[in-house]
């Protein structure tokens, strides 16, 4: 046994076994308190704590009592608005500024790298008071755009890094290319180099739209009637009372939160592997 562990065949098996464990252990950390989440969505009742039972009888009275007696479809909206607006904001001016940084030289271009390294070390939460600051001196407490901003300008500098590394895997001898046959800066941008990072742009498009669904502290900060909430915000209120807790609609609401973004990567799918497959040069 001890021989057959140590030859090539073993070490593949064990190192099999290890990845097929690992992988399984994984599936049960993601894949169990989904099962908690969807079991409890679907519970008769007002339930008060979270619970994986499935011999209890199932109904959609939870989704109707999300629809009909809070404000969850306006929190979606609401989140809706400031998810595409970070999306389609911060997607453009990562690409841009990444391909900036990836094919020019100009002044500073080092040094504000550097920068953007160290911006995105401070963490959001050292940030809040002086965001809440900047919100009442602008008259953007409570506003939605002001809101879009902070998630944008926060996923700029270590995206813009993500970016021109992406860049910087296209080779350069495209651009040289290009420039013989007559191309312009813009052209090869758009037509040459652009197709070739739709994978990194569809990552990024992804992410920037997820944010907003996930972020509590900086929208419960930030927005301050229950009308203006996102979903994140508006769910907690569900639970943040010890007195009346509200499992149930919690479990749904959260449910109906993946809808959106589970389209979204559906959508962006085929970036992921087709453009990853395609080479930098062809032929």
């Amino acid at each position: 046994m001890k021989n057959w562990l140590s030859s090539a065949k073993g070490h593949r098996f064990l190192s099999h076994a290890l990845t097929y464990f690992y992988l399984i252990l994984l599936s049960i950390v993601i894949i169990y308190p989904l099962l908690i989440t969807i079991s409890s969505a679907f519970k008769a009742g007002n339930i008060t704590a979270f619970a994986l039972e499935w011999d209890t009888k199932w109904t959609l009275d939870n989704f109707r009592r999300l629809f009909n007696e809070t404000n969850y479809l306006l929190w979606y909206k609401n989140t809706l608005v400031v998810a595409l607006t970070t999306m389609l904001a911060q997607v453009f001016l990562i690409t841009i500024a990444g391909y900036a940084y990836s094919r020019y030289n100009f002044l500073f271009r080092k040094h504000s790298l550097i920068f953007f390294l160290i911006v995105q070390m401070v963490p959001t939460m050292a940030a809040l008071t002086a965001f809440f600051v900047m919100a009442m001196l602008l008259g953007a407490l409570n506003k939605f755009w002001f809101l879009s901003l902070l998630y944008i300008g926060g996923g700029i500098p270590m995206n813009t890094w993500l970016m021109k590394g992406y860049f910087d895997t296209v080779p350069y001898d495209l651009d040289e290319s290009a420039k013989l046959d007559g191309a312009g800066h813009f052209r090869i941008f758009w037509q040459i180099v652009l197709p070739l990072v739709r994978p990194m742009i569809a990552v990024q498009a992804l992410w920037a739209f997820m944010g907003p669904f996930g972020d509590y502290m900086l929208s419960k900060f930030l927005l301050r009637t229950e009308e203006n909430y996102t979903v994140a915000v508006g769910l907690q209120t569900f639970i943040s009372n010890v007195r009346e807790q509200k499992v149930a609609l919690f479990a749904a609401g959260a449910i109906l939160i993946a809808l959106p973004i589970s389209f979204f990567f559906f959508l962006l799918q085929k970036n992921f592997v087709s453009g990853l497959l395609s080479g930098g040069t062809k032929g």
